[in-house]
């Protein structure tokens, strides 16, 4: 491991680099004078739509093509970061704002510049309250400092930044509604179009970002759009933070370079098998995405690669699963959390989501009966497609995955009415 690849979790072993002053020892801010001194707002959306930096948070759509999408009519623009970090496996912006929260602000600064927004709003996930301390600390620190308020470092440009605490709902971290909650409202999602960038906060043209992509922009600022496409590939450029747990030796956070292949992830990077170990299957982008399978391994991990695989990137969640994990039984757990986390506004997800969790849990603990295979199927196919926001698709991906990759031991369950891992999982029979 390359500590020279690191860039966004470059300061992290700094102590106190949380400290504003720590930070403006370590060419904190300087991105910020740099990109107010020598460019103007459009010659910044033009550098990071240049450099293909795609956004963190799981679609990876291009960050500077989406905020071109701004329409330029007079009215107030704003820019919300999304920090409702809730997705399963996925822990790299919680380690973002509550070890480094000044690198977020800074980038945020730019990124306001650069879309011509003069408020800024960083709604952060209810449980994260150190991350919320943090970053509302930062936030005073950076208006004592004059980074923030009116005329910025004497550029003309003024920006406020509030930091907002969610309720711990995981259907927040869907970008519009995040900004159903941010405005006091059910956090329910909106119907798309229009979406945020023409109708957003308050009605408002709004840009929503992930964490780790704003993080991005200090750095890309400093060194320019050719460095940033020296790192992944064509498609995907730059360097991705991917979040390793399960039976490893080294789980945690590690910034690596786009098409990096899965394997060395987790043999090099995160130091392999726990016990030598083998893997059954591993998670790639977080638990809303299928599973890919020992023999996959090599599969790089950048956003086409990984689609072509049969699954996607997306917020980098990677959860190895090794050879003595039941793999019906983690498909009821993980369909567990989105039964939980539904709204209840779509009838397919609220009451897909429950039944095909009771039918999981009979089927792990001995009590499945012929056709319940065909049944998960069924009920799959009546929520996948058919359901308002994307909460009701990502509750299919592992369970759909598992049932085709290893349909063999959903078989042995109901055959020999026990887990052939010797595992048992609690029968769930809460009642609506």
């Amino acid at each position: 491991m390359s500590q020279a690849r690191r860039y966004l979790l470059r300061n992290q072993d700094i102590p106190d680099i949380d400290r504003i002053e720590v930070y403006e020892a370590n060419q904190g801010y300087q991105a910020l004078r740099q990109a107010l001194g020598q460019n103007d707002p459009a010659a910044l959306v033009d550098m990071v739509k240049a450099s293909g930096l795609r956004g963190r948070g799981g679609a990876g759509f291009p960050t500077g093509v989406k905020w071109s999408f701004l329409p330029d009519d007079g009215r107030p623009r704003y820019l919300v970061v999304n920090s409702d970090e809730a997705e399963p496996g996925t822990f790299k912006d919680r380690e973002l704002i509550e070890h480094n929260p000044h690198q977020l602000i800074e980038g945020m600064i730019i990124s306001s510049y650069a879309t011509r927004a003069r408020e800024a709003y960083i709604y952060c996930r209810g449980e994260f309250r150190r991350g919320a301390e943090q970053l509302r600390r930062a936030v005073e620190e950076a208006y004592r400092r004059g980074y923030l308020g009116d005329n910025i470092l004497d550029s003309g440009f003024s920006l406020d930044i509030k930091v907002y605490r969610g309720a711990g709902a995981y259907i927040c971290g869907e970008e519009s509604a995040l900004l159903e909650s941010l405005e006091g409202k059910r956090g329910n999602p909106r119907l798309k179009p229009p979406f945020p960038a023409v109708a957003g906060l308050y009605g408002m043209p709004t840009v929503v970002n992930n964490v780790e992509t704003i993080c991005n922009l200090p750095p890309l600022v400093l060194n320019g759009a050719a460095w940033y496409r020296t790192m992944g590939t064509e498609k995907s450029p730059g360097l991705k933070i991917m979040s390793v747990s399960g039976p490893v030796n080294r789980p945690g956070n590690y910034e690596i370079p786009l098409a990096t292949p899965l394997r060395v992830l987790i043999d090099e990077y995160a130091g392999g098998m726990r016990e030598q170990r083998g893997i059954k299957a591993v998670i790639p982008g977080g638990s809303s995405v299928p599973v890919l399978t020992a023999d996959q391994l090599d599969t790089p991990l950048d956003y086409e690669s990984v689609l072509a695989a049969g699954s996607m990137l997306g917020s980098g969640g990677c959860i190895v699963i090794d050879e003595h994990t039941c793999m019906v039984g983690v498909s009821a757990r993980l369909l567990k959390f989105y039964r939980e986390e539904s709204c209840g506004k779509c009838t397919p997800c609220r009451e897909g989501t429950y039944w095909m969790t009771d039918v999981l849990n009979r089927i792990e603990v001995g009590e499945g009966k012929p056709g319940d295979l065909e049944l998960i199927a069924d009920m799959a196919d009546n929520i996948g497609g058919k359901v308002f926001c994307p909460l009701g698709d990502a509750a299919l991906g592992v369970v759909v995955s598992a049932m085709q990759h290893f349909a063999e031991e959903f078989e042995v369950h109901i055959k020999e009415h026990a887990c052939p891992m010797g595992a048992r999982l609690y029968y769930d029979t809460v009642n609506y």
